[in-house]
């Protein structure tokens, strides 16, 4: 897989790109997608998996599915990075079930005891755990806000510090933190009504 250089649709446009994708099925809307969010992508799969090999199937398959799924695609519920990382994150979690047996009963609070993702290194038993629970939680997370969604896409799916998202949003870093917190009360209740 070859990943490349810079395309000539701006970032702002990656929503008409999909739209390109999945209208008039327009490879080369299509090549300037893939040569944008590859490289991306194969970072992503780098922290995951820290093996290339994988990160590289990581980055086919989510871009296949882009392929195949654009017209799934709905800029008024996000943009077209979140939906494509969180195309990469399911892309993920299916690889990771491959290799690993499933665990039936991990709770949330668990993971999030005191309200607050920890940022401290995790075994990998714990990144399993996690990726588990957010397995689970996924069908609600886009049901969140979208200033609420926006930060827990950019803390848990990009990996970026809660410093990093205040300075990339312009945001008070107590704001960050607050709309994590009250995400993951929208999360626990969601999973808790699952269970009940």
């Amino acid at each position: 897989m070859t990943i490349s250089a810079e395309p000539h649709i701006r970032s702002g446009q990656w929503e008409d790109a999909l739209t390109y994708v999945a209208v008039n099925a327009d490879k080369a809307a299509y090549a300037e997608l893939f040569s944008y969010f590859a490289p991306r992508l194969k970072a992503f799969g780098m922290k995951m998996f820290g093996n290339e090999q994988q990160a590289l199937e990581m980055v086919q398959d989510t871009m296949l599915n882009v392929w195949k799924k654009a017209s799934l695609f709905d800029a008024s519920r996000g943009c077209a990075s979140t939906w494509i990382f969180t195309i990469a994150r399911n892309v993920r979690f299916d690889m990771l079930r491959k290799k690993q047996s499933r665990k039936d009963d991990v709770s949330a609070d668990d993971l999030w005891a005191d309200g607050d993702y920890p940022e401290q290194e995790e075994s990998a038993s714990d990144k399993w755990e996690t990726m588990l629970m957010s397995e689970k939680l996924a069908p609600h997370f886009d049901a969140l806000p979208p200033a609420q969604r926006l930060v827990m896409q950019k803390v848990y799916i990009e990996e970026k510090s809660h410093q990093e998202v205040s300075d990339e949003l312009d945001i008070p870093l107590g704001t960050v933190k607050s709309r994590i917190r009250l995400a993951l009360d929208r999360l626990r209740e969601a999973l808790d009504d699952t269970r009940s």
